[in-house]
C-alpha cells in the first residue's frame, strides 16, 4: 500500500517509524515531514491545509490511506473531503472532530450521556464569566472554546488569575474565541488513555501520562507536553474497564446515535480522583508525546488495525503489547513555551541513538546541508524501554547527555510518579 501521513512533528515521526514497519507499506510520504521523518519516508512540501492540494497529491502519487496527524485539519473536515473524492483515511469526519474543536460541545455531551466530568458553565460574555467565577471561587479552571495549540486551559489558583484568563481569551490573546468553559478544579492525578474507534466499537490501548509543565516538580507554565511513560499505573486494569464503560463506549454511542459517528482515535485526558475516572477533555487524535512511548510498546503492526478503524472492522480486533515500559523526554528550546530561537544546530544525535533501547523522534527539526538544526519549541523526543519505568527513564537521560545542543534544554524528573510508586512496592 502506498501510504500518505500528514503532520511535521515527534508524534508523526513516531507513526512514521512504525508504519514504515509494516510488511503492508509499499511506499510512505509524510507531508510536511521534518527531519527526522525524512529518515523513514519521502517528505511532500504540501500546504496540509490546502485540502485540494493534498487530494491531487493522493492522486498523482496513488494513495491508498492517509493517516491525519494533528488535530488542526480533522476539525477543518480533511477527512471529509479526501474520503469525498474516494481516498481512504484514518481519522474523525469534522462533526465527530468537534469532541476537540469545541470544549463546550464535549461538556453539553457528557452531560446529556451521564459521561463524569466537572461540573461547568459556558459563557459568551466575559462579565458573566467573571461573576460565575467569583461566585465559584478558586481554584477554577477556564478553556477557551476552539482550538488554542495546547495553550487553551488556564488552571487558576486565584479569582484574580481566572479572571485574567477571561480576559485572555476574549481579548483575543489565543485568537479569535467567541466561548469559554469555566469548570470545577478536579483533585486527584492524570492520565491519558487512547482508544482506537470504528464508529461502533472501541479498542483500548496502552495507558500514559504525560507532563505538561515546563519545569522539574511541575513548576512553571503549560507546554504542549514536556515527556510522558507508559504505562500509567494509576491505570489499573479495574480503572481501564472503568474508563472504557463510563467515558468511551458511552462517547461512541452518543455520537452513532447524534448520526456522526466517530472513527479514529480518541484520546481521553483523565483526572483518576476519589470517586473514579473523570474526563478533563477529549482530543480526536494520537496524543503528542504520548503516542511516541505507546508505539515503542506496541508489539502488532499498527497499520491493520488504522484501517480496521476506518472499515467499521475493530469488533473482533485485538493488540499485542510488550509488558516493557517506555518514556521519552523532550528537549525544547530555551524560552519554550514563549518565544525561542530557531535553526540552533544540534549534534551527537547518532550518538544517543547507539544506547540500546533508544529511539530518537525529532519534533522540530529541519536539515541545513549535512546539519540538524532546531525549527520548533519542541525540538526532539529521546524515548526508551526498559523493564521499569527507572530503567526506560536512566536510559532516555543517557542519551539526552549524548546531545550536544547547548541552546535546549528538559526536564530532569519524567516519570517520578511511576518511579515513586515502584520505589515503594513491598
Amino acid at each position: 500500500m502506498n501510504i500518505l501521513i500528514l503532520g511535521s512533528g515527534g508524534r508523526e515521526h513516531a507513526l512514521a517509524w512504525k508504519i514504515a514497519a509494516s510488511p503492508l507499506t509499499t511506499k510512505l510520504y509524510c507531508a510536511p515531514g521534518n527531519a527526522g521523518i525524512a529518515q523513514e519516508a519521502t517528505c511532500v512540501a504540501l500546504d496540509i491545509a490546502d485540502h485540494q492540494a493534498v487530494i491531487a497529491f493522493c492522486k498523482d502519487a496513488k494513495i491508498d490511506f492517509v493517516v491525519v496527524g494533528p488535530e488542526v485539519p480533522l476539525v477543518a473536515g480533511i477527512v471529509d473531503d479526501l474520503e469525498a473524492a474516494g481516498i481512504k483515511v484514518f481519522g474523525p469526519r469534522k462533526a465527530a472532530a468537534q469532541l476537540e474543536g469545541s470544549k463546550g460541545f464535549t461538556k453539553d455531551l457528557c452531560k446529556a450521556n451521564n459521561i463524569p466530568t466537572a461540573a461547568y458553565e459556558r459563557f459568551t460574555d466575559a462579565a458573566a464569566a467573571k461573576a460565575y467565577i467569583r461566585k465559584q471561587g478558586a481554584p477554577i479552571v477556564v478553556k477557551a472554546d476552539g482550538l488554542a495549540a495546547g495553550k487553551g486551559v488556564v488552571v487558576a489558583a486565584t479569582v484574580a488569575e481566572a479572571e485574567a484568563a477571561i480576559d485572555m481569551i476574549f481579548d483575543g490573546g489565543l485568537g479569535v474565541m467567541a466561548e469559554v468553559v469555566v469548570e470545577d478544579c478536579l483533585v486527584g492525578e492524570e492520565a491519558s488513555f487512547f482508544a482506537l474507534c470504528d464508529g461502533d466499537t472501541a479498542l483500548p490501548l496502552a495507558s500514559a501520562q504525560d507532563h505538561k509543565r515546563a519545569y522539574d516538580g511541575d513548576k512553571g507554565p503549560n507546554t504542549g507536553g514536556m515527556g510522558a511513560y507508559s504505562p500509567a499505573p494509576v491505570m489499573t486494569e479495574a480503572m481501564n474497564k472503568r474508563v472504557m464503560a463510563e467515558i468511551v463506549l458511552p462517547t461512541v454511542a452518543a455520537l452513532k446515535k447524534a448520526g456522526t459517528p466517530f472513527k479514529g482515535v480518541l484520546f481521553a485526558g483523565l483526572m483518576i480522583t476519589r470517586d473514579g475516572p473523570q474526563l478533563i477533555e477529549y482530543n480526536v487524535r494520537f496524543g503528542d508525546p504520548e503516542t511516541q512511548v505507546i508505539l515503542l510498546r506496541m508489539m502488532s503492526d499498527i497499520l491493520p488495525a488504522l484501517i480496521a478503524s476506518r472499515d467499521g472492522q475493530l469488533k473482533n480486533f485485538n493488540l499485542r503489547w510488550y509488558d516493557d515500559a517506555a518514556l521519552t523526554v523532550v528537549m525544547a528550546a530555551k524560552g519554550y513555551p514563549g518565544s525561542y530561537a530557531k535553526g540552533t544546530i544540534i549534534k551527537g544525535l547518532d550518538k544517543a541513538a547507539q544506547i540500546d533501547g533508544v529511539e530518537i523522534f525529532h519534533a522540530g527539526t529541519r536539515r541545513d546541508g549535512d546539519t540538524i538544526v532546531a525549527n520548533g519549541g519542541r525540538v526532539l523526543n529521546v524515548c526508551a524501554r526498559g523493564k521499569t519505568v527507572a530503567e526506560a527513564q536512566r536510559r532516555a537521560y543517557e542519551a539526552v547527555d549524548r546531545i550536544d545542543w547547548p541552546e535546549g534544554f528538559c526536564r530532569r524528573d519524567i516519570g517520578w510518579q511511576a518511579i515513586a510508586r515502584e520505589t515503594t512496592k513491598p
